[in-house]
């Protein structure tokens, strides 16, 4: 992020302050800012280069700026219920709105701030790089548990880099939180592919990107970040559904899919009783697509990337540990996967990198393939990332270059030319062969392989600074607690 860009940020960031005596949180604060800023960027589109407004005349910016003390509010909350009907971006944006700011005042000194910048004169990139600081910043906060919608941005990249999207694809993220995922794979094809055609651009900023997500805020929050970025912003059609991408195989195909899903382990239904009691019940997906039956949402996440991808689709899918080592229907889909698609390359990385700390996690790639009587993959390389490596969010964040090797080793120019820098003379190298004979040989045919010597576990070794400990210390223990309430809900099942 350039300097120019964080004043930016850090100007949009200190709106806040307009509203923390009203108890509004931050993530509160984004919620009603992308409200905002949509209206004004549709109303500046409109004033400044004729395009057409998607926002009825009786609701547009205008009548926002023209309104003061209790007819603002009551406008403004008129104006959220009635934008959030129908179908659509505008729709998508607006849907269950509603307004936080309870102060008229405070909601007008607002608009004023935002009314002060010239959005649309702003480049694409620095409009979509102030949004993601919002959205960086709002993960950070811990307690409002945004982090589990926002991936490393270092970590995106280096995945797409070596996936290497490309015009004309389709894209799909089928848990998409904020969108990191899919906008760096529209960066990356606009970056290498220059100069793109009139179609190419058609495509790539209408047709190739699609996205699902259950939640409906961090919905907005995507489709915004999508449309500063001028994805989605012509025509009025979302490239997001806000849905249960789970519930059902929704038909469409793609070539490339890239997705985190949600960290925890069960698919679960929250409903409201007569009494007015919430109640929340373990849902196990049923679906005839799938291999297996399982209230395990991670499994659940794999066998519908499976699903969605093209034949020769591929994907790369960030999972947690239980998805490489756990029996009953993991077992049943890793055997699966690794026969019906080539399995080809695990990573397995280390704590400290994601804004929930605890859980490890790895990133899958695998393509699909033909129906075949023999298994589609012929060998694993793994590399491994976690082993004596130490990060944090604040003190040690992950960088582009700490994954260098990594990508060296997955040579994406030719990965069927692939060298182990393991071998008996070199026993820490951290990346290794495994043949599909060696993986299904092993216990449930776990995929959660580990050679390298922890040099944490030696006397003699040197520790890490004091705060790098405590997180790690932190970290281990978050672990596992969520492998004990794995095991527990197991148990429950039988």
């Amino acid at each position: 992020m350039n300097n120019q860009t964080s004043t930016i940020v850090q100007r949009v960031y200190n709106y806040c302050n307009v509203l923390r005596d009203d108890g509004v949180s931050y993530g509160d604060y984004i919620e009603q800012l992308t409200y905002l800023l949509f209206l004004k960027m549709d109303h500046e589109n409109a004033t400044l280069l004729g395009k057409e407004s998607a926002i009825p005349e009786k609701y547009n910016w205008a009548t926002l700026t023209s309104e003061r003390g209790a007819e603002l509010e009551s406008h403004y909350n008129e104006l959220l219920r009635k934008l959030g009907k129908g179908s659509g971006l505008v729709p998508v944006i607006f849907r269950k709105a509603q307004n936080r700011v309870s102060d008229p005042a405070k909601l007008q000194r607002l608009i004023e701030l935002i009314d002060s910048e010239t959005w649309i004169g702003m480049d694409m990139d620095i409009k979509g790089e102030i949004y993601e600081g919002l959205l960086e910043k709002n993960a950070q906060d811990v307690k409002s548990g945004a982090g589990q919608y926002f991936t490393p941005r270092e970590l995106i990249k280096v995945v797409v880099a070596v996936m290497r999207p490309e015009p004309g694809m389709t894209i799909c993220d089928p848990a998409c939180g904020t969108g990191g995922f899919l906008l760096v794979a529209h960066d990356y094809i606009s970056e290498h592919f220059k100069p793109l055609d009139k179609a190419q651009w058609q495509h790539l900023r209408h047709k190739a990107l699609h996205g699902w997500e259950i939640v409906d805020n961090t919905a907005r929050l995507c489709v915004m970040n999508l449309y500063l970025h001028g994805i989605g912003a012509n025509g009025g059609k979302s490239p997001i559904h806000v849905i249960d991408s789970l519930a059902a195989d929704p038909g469409d195909r793609f070539e490339m899919i890239l997705t985190n899903p949600p960290f925890g382990r069960k698919s679960s239904v929250t409903y409201v009783t007569e009494g007015g009691e919430t109640r929340t019940e373990v849902q196990t997906i049923v679906r005839g697509d799938f291999w297996v039956s399982t209230s395990n949402k991670q499994l659940n996440f794999v066998q519908h990337v499976k699903t969605l991808l093209n034949i020769h689709g591929r994907a790369a899918v960030v999972v947690p540990d239980n998805v490489l080592f756990e029996g009953g229907a993991g077992e049943t889909v890793r055997r699966r996967l690794l026969h019906e698609c080539d399995v080809h390359t695990l990573i397995r990385l280390p704590t400290g990198i994601f804004y929930r700390p605890g859980v490890k996690t790895n990133i899958l790639f695998f393509d699909r393939k033909p129906a075949s009587e023999n298994p589609w993959t012929k060998e694993l390389w793994i590399y491994d990332f976690r082993t004596n490596k130490h990060f944090t969010l604040i003190q040690k964040p992950l960088k582009h270059d700490d994954l260098d090797e990594f990508v060296a080793c997955y040579n994406p120019e030719n990965r069927h030319e692939r060298q182990e820098t393991w071998t008996e003379d070199n026993p820490g190298g951290r990346w290794r062969r495994f043949t599909y004979e060696e993986i299904v040989s092993r216990d449930k045919a776990s995929m959660d392989i580990f050679w390298l010597r922890d040099e944490s576990l030696e006397e003699s070794a040197n520790l890490p600074a004091p705060e790098v400990l405590a997180e790690e210390i932190i970290a281990g223990l978050e672990s596992a607690l969520d492998q004990f309430r794995g095991v527990a809900e197991s148990l429950e099942e039988k």
